[in-house]
């Protein structure tokens, strides 16, 4: 029978076993030349909870949350978005089927299960974040959920509204 624990320690295994590609990622993303006109970084996950996958995507982002890009001619200069990883798979079912697991433990559990899970995908970003040298970028850099109102200072370690982001 599943628990929360036996789920949220699935979850960190799952994610764990893509660490490197994101690590990688990561490195290649600090070596970007930044478009001077970028104020911040948003590296914004997307959850597809019925596949049980999460893609993370960096938008170059201004003080009015606004996305910044380059339209001019030199090709060093970044700015926009960039897939940093996608479709990781990170829960997979064993027994239970989707409706099961959602109508019945999910739903039993919410919102304590939804809280440790958004736990598990910002630790494991923040660690890979740090083990990437991350922190070499003078931006201001911020993990999000999708549609979400907080926002995760990668720097501070430390949950901030999306309002003190973006004053």
């Amino acid at each position: 029978m599943i628990t929360v624990d036996n789920y949220i320690d699935s979850i960190k295994a799952n994610l764990e076993k893509h660490s490197d590609l994101l690590v990688g990622n990561l490195k290649n993303i600090t070596t970007y030349n930044y478009f001077s006109e970028i104020d911040l970084l948003d590296f914004t996950a997307f959850i597809e909870p019925t596949n049980f996958e999460i893609s993370i995507r960096m938008f170059s982002m201004d003080r009015e949350a606004n996305e910044v890009f380059y339209e001019g001619n030199d090709t060093t200069v970044f700015a926009g978005s960039v897939d940093v990883i996608s479709d990781v798979t990170y829960y997979q079912l064993i027994d239970n089927s989707l409706d099961d697991f959602l109508d019945n433990f999910y739903e039993e559990n919410y919102p304590a299960i939804y809280e440790l899970e958004q736990k598990a995908f910002t630790d494991w970003f923040g660690q890979c974040w740090k083990k990437s040298g991350g922190d070499i970028l003078s931006l201001p850099s911020f993990f999000v959920f999708h549609d979400d109102t907080k926002s995760y200072e990668l720097k501070n370690n430390q949950w901030i509204d999306d309002e003190e982001k973006w004053s």
